[in-house]
């Protein structure tokens, strides 16, 4: 009987052991962080549409590396580095989520399935409420996009790829993947996790700044509802269909992002219940699940060990933090526009974290004085806050690409 070898029969141990320390103990980080992402995500504390699916994919394949010849070592989820196109039709045949991320997530049409789900779940009436006010919150809500691109560059960061970071303070999760992708694909990976991993903690963040910044008893204005106009279905179809041409005419490079958000809202719009219950449903939530996977089993330690990726983690966090006070400041600013009758805590909708920002500006204004519904204006701005953030991505991947 053969001499049988235990380490090479149980080879994701193997790899551990033959590893040097370094990434060994980055492989048992990840491993720990992807089951914690699981938790927090089943628990409510991070979102779980993209918490679990990625920590279960980061435990795994940190836990699944073997060899794939004598002196290579990898897995058999996916090989994002593949271009050769015999070797990718290999890999094709072998790695079973490669087909999922060369033809839906490499070349972005991943983000703009979910950006196409996104805009079957908003309702543009919000904007039409006061489409100019939205539009200049949302504007400023971009402060920290701006911002932080001279100070990544600053502390080293190439022109693409500083841009790419700064749109992380965009919170608009599949616009950053769709700009990693194009301006700085060796860093998309941790860049568009760090974007996600910051959105899942606005909920905590966030409030706290409006808390720091805006005195009870503006957090608590009352606005009246009363006075919304109503847009009809025809109104909100226009809207649509002149902002995506518009938007498309003026900044093509975007113009995948901008058909698939305005063409959601069409469809809502329309009536159809076919296609409004299968992208709002299967196709939205099913693009999300598979981003959250492709996400944690692109997260392997040689990736995160990145020395960049430290100072991303800073930078993050810098973008989203100078976005949020933007927001408030353009809420400030709205608020003295309007004869201090405007709730300035709308303001923080506007970074686009559909629908979450809006949600946190309600609950906020709501502990402030429990007659407060800002929803409709939050709801708006933070729409807006898509557009805009579109946008600027726009401007970026033009002018750097």
């Amino acid at each position: 009987m053969p001499e049988i070898d235990v380490l090479h029969l149980f080879q994701g141990v193997a790899t551990m052991v033959a590893a040097g320390p370094t990434i060994a103990i980055a492989r048992i980080v990840l491993i720990a962080l992807g089951i914690l992402f699981v938790y927090l995500g089943a628990k409510g504390t991070l979102e779980p549409l993209i918490m679990i699916p990625m920590g279960f994919g980061m435990s795994a394949v940190n836990a699944g590396v073997l060899y794939l010849s004598k002196d290579t070592t990898g897995t058999i989820f996916l090989d994002p580095m593949t271009s050769e196109t015999g070797q990718l039709l290999t890999v094709l045949q072998i790695d079973f989520l490669q087909p999922i991320y060369t033809f839906m997530f490499s070349n972005g049409l991943i983000a703009c399935l979910v950006f196409m789900g996104i805009g079957v779940i908003s309702d543009v009436g919000y904007v039409l409420i006061a489409p100019f006010r939205s539009m200049f919150i949302a504007i400023c809500a971009e402060l920290g996009t701006v911002l932080t691109f001279p100070i990544a560059v600053a502390v080293g960061f190439s022109y693409k790829e500083a841009a790419a970071i700064a749109m992380i303070g965009s919170a608009d999760g599949p616009m950053v993947l769709y700009t990693s992708l194009i301006l700085a694909k060796d860093l998309f990976v941790p860049i568009t996790i760090v974007a996600y991993l910051y959105l899942s903690l606005t909920y905590a963040v966030y409030p706290m700044v409006i808390r720091l910044l805006i005195p009870k008893e503006l957090r608590g204005i009352k606005m009246d509802t009363r006075q919304n106009p109503k847009a009809s279905k025809a109104e909100k179809m226009t809207f649509a269909v002149v902002a995506s041409t518009l938007l498309c005419l003026l900044f093509p490079v975007a113009a995948p992002l901008f058909m698939s958000f305005f063409l959601g809202v069409v469809i809502r719009e329309s009536g159809v219940t076919q296609f409004i219950d299968f992208i709002g449903g299967p196709l939205l939530y099913g693009a999300t699940f598979f981003l959250g996977l492709l996400l944690g089993v692109l997260c392997e330690a040689g990736t995160i060990l990145n020395p960049k990726v430290l100072t991303l983690l800073v930078l993050g966090m810098l973008a989203l933090l100078i976005s949020g006070i933007g927001g408030i400041i353009g809420g400030y600013i709205v608020y003295w526009a309007n004869g201090r009758t405007f709730n300035p805590v709308i303001g923080i909708a506007g970074v686009s974290c559909v629908p979450t920002t809006a949600k946190v500006a309600q609950k906020e204004a709501r502990d402030a004085n429990k007659l407060v519904q800002i929803l409709p204006w939050a709801m708006g701005a933070s729409i807006c806050g898509v557009i805009s953030s579109a946008i600027l991505a726009a401007i970026y991947v033009t002018l750097l690409r």
